[in-house]
This record gives C-alpha cells, structure tokens and sequence, in this order.
C-alpha cells in the first residue's frame, strides 16, 4: 500500500498541477473575453468614450473593489481550495453562492478544513452548484421577469436579506466549532460597525475583520 507521502506526490501531480495549468488557461481566457463587448461596439459602432473616461471609470471601479481582489481569495481559499478558488472567481457569485455550497458540502461529509479530502468535496460541491445555477439563470432568462412579476411586494423585498441570512447561518455554523473565535470575530466587527463605522470606509472594517480573526486564531491555536 501506498505510504502517505507518495500519495501526496500522486495528487499534487495527477490532480493539483492539472488544475492549477487548467485554471490559469480559463481564467486568463476569461478575462480577455470580457473585453469582447466593449471591442466590438468600438468597431462596428465606432463607439468610444476617450482614454480618460476610461481611466477615470477604471479608478472609480478599483477604488470600490481592489481590495476586494486581495482580500476575498485569501479569506475564502482554506474553505475552497485551490479547484474551487478557480472555478469560483470563473463562475462569479463566490460569496452568496459558491462558499456556501463548499462550505455546507465539507460539514455534510464531515471532513476536516485544510485537508484533501476537504478540497476534493469542496470540489464537487462548487461544480454542483455551478450546473444548478446554469440551470436557473436559463430558467429565469426566459421566464423570470414574468415570474417575479408575480410574486407580492412583500417577496421582492425579502431577496434583499438573503445574502445576509446566508453569511449569518455560515457564521452560526463555523462559530459553534470555535466559540473562542467567533466570539473575536463578532466583537471585533460591533465595535466597527456601531462605533467606528462613520470614520472608517467598509473595506477597512472588512481588512481588519478578517486579518484580526486569522491572527487571533493562529496566536491562540500556536
């Protein structure tokens, strides 16, 4: 039988290496397809804002989300792993959607964060969730405007708090693994949010939050 060293060797090179090759090609592919539209409404329309225009939405873009780029791959990857990072910033919808379903897939499992076999469950629970939500976004690209339509204003108006109530249930679910650290994490976010919210802009609030929890938790685990 195969020690535990040469089936870390045998998964890193049949499984991890592959995905990060793969990864690498279909994010990059991507990101140049994103400049499709705008290329082609130049060209055939003759459309074009100007360089400065375009500059200044640039900046206006990066100043709301840039941190989110640094912040959002380093907080979510120990849930996701290194497959799911990449189908998920593919994918889009990480925080609402993608995490969830790896996060509910490993507590299913009951698999240990940070593991293998953890990354692997994670995986199928992203792809998942990925054909579920291809599915539905047809579904609703035909019928969705009529179905919404339907519903009563008071439905409408309770999608605004799904986000919030997905994030409450994962925080409720990690905290009763480590009260310990929960309970920072909490702490740490009140005192921001009903204290220091009107003198620091959220993406402070969301940098300390998540640095302040990792480096609780690696000061009180050793």
């Amino acid at each position: 039988m195969e020690n535990q060293v040469d089936l870390q060797k045998k998964y890193e090179e049949e499984f991890t290496r592959p995905i990060i090759k793969l990864g690498r090609i279909t994010n990059l592919a991507a990101f140049f397809l994103c400049f499709i539209p705008a290329i082609t409404i130049y060209f055939v329309w003759g459309a074009f804002p100007g360089v400065g225009n375009i500059f200044k939405g640039w900046v206006l873009i990066a100043s709301i989300y840039l941190i989110y780029a640094v912040v959002e791959p380093i907080s979510y990857f120990p849930i996701l792993g290194t497959p799911g990072t990449y189908m998920s910033f593919l994918s889009g919808n990480i925080g609402n959607m993608r995490v969830p379903c790896s996060s509910i897939a490993q507590e299913v499992v009951g698999t240990v964060p940070g593991t293998k076999k953890a990354e692997l469950v994670s995986t199928l629970g992203i792809a998942g969730s990925i054909i579920t939500n291809l599915a539905v976004v047809t579904i609703a690209a035909f019928g969705g405007a009529a179905l919404m339509n339907s519903f009563p204003p008071i439905v409408i108006e309770a999608f605004t708090y799904v986000s919030p109530a997905i994030f409450g249930a994962m925080f409720g679910m990690y905290w009763l693994k480590s009260l310990k650290i929960g309970t920072f994490s909490l702490t740490i976010v009140a005192i921001m949010i009903f204290g220091l919210a009107q003198y620091l802009p959220v993406f402070v609030i969301l940098i300390v939050a998540v640095f302040a929890s990792i480096a609780f938790a690696l000061f009180t685990n050793k």
